[in-house]
């Protein structure tokens, strides 16, 4: 029996459950399209155990597997936006965090480059 990496064996659990959504989601439309098993693992390029595991949602079956299960649907093209940077929020956060920490910093250097100018106009 092969070895369960430590990080899949630490999923947390909302991702685990959208992996088991994802599964069936696919085993579905492998149905609507009325494709068994055996037709829809040869499409895919897998075996039938490995589909089995796939539309079960198991973390172990490889993302390129999953990719080509899209593919057959026609969603692949979902998979680019998935860690796009501009939605990134946490990311986008602390780029936020970070230009207000610059303009603070701006800011206050020009109010006291401004103190300094009036200070020596005034002596």
């Amino acid at each position: 029996m092969p070895k369960i990496p430590i990080a899949l064996q630490q999923l947390p659990p909302a991702t685990l459950s959208a992996l088991e959504r994802l599964g069936a989601d696919l085993a579905v439309a492998r149905l609507r399209r009325k494709e068994s098993l055996v037709s829809w693992a040869s499409r895919l390029g897998v075996s039938v155990p490995t589909l089995m595991r796939l539309e079960a949602g198991e973390p172990g079956v490889g993302m390129g597997i999953y990719a080509t299960a899209l593919w057959l649907i026609g969603r692949d093209g979902a998979l680019a936006e998935l860690a796009s940077p501009d939605k990134d929020r946490g990311a986008l956060e602390l780029d936020v965090r970070k230009a207000v920490a610059l303009g603070k910093a701006r800011a206050q250097a020009s109010a006291q480059t401004r103190q300094k100018r009036k200070e020596a106009k005034e002596a």
